[in-house]
């Protein structure tokens, strides 16, 4: 993992806080749109990404399982 982008996607969080919320059901993660990318370019480097591609899924068994919470993911209105 490239911890420098780490580092720079976690400052960018923190001048943008994002809510995250959860029920028995879902997991609701609500934010502006700085604050998604950088929550992306965070995930991607959590997930290990190893291509040229900006993306990765989410595998069950791996990153997810049967029964997992289903993520939504809300633009904070202006």
């Amino acid at each position: 993992m490239n911890y420098d982008l780490a580092i720079m996607a976690l400052e960018g969080l923190a001048r943008s806080p994002l809510t995250v919320s959860a029920t028995e059901t879902e997991v609701v993660i609500e934010a502006d749109a700085a604050s998604f990318k950088e929550l992306a370019r965070l995930c991607l480097l959590l997930g290990g990404v190893q291509t040229a591609e900006d993306s990765f899924d989410l595998n069950p068994g791996v990153h997810v399982r049967e029964g997992s919470r289903t993520l939504k993911l809300a633009l904070r209105g202006e």
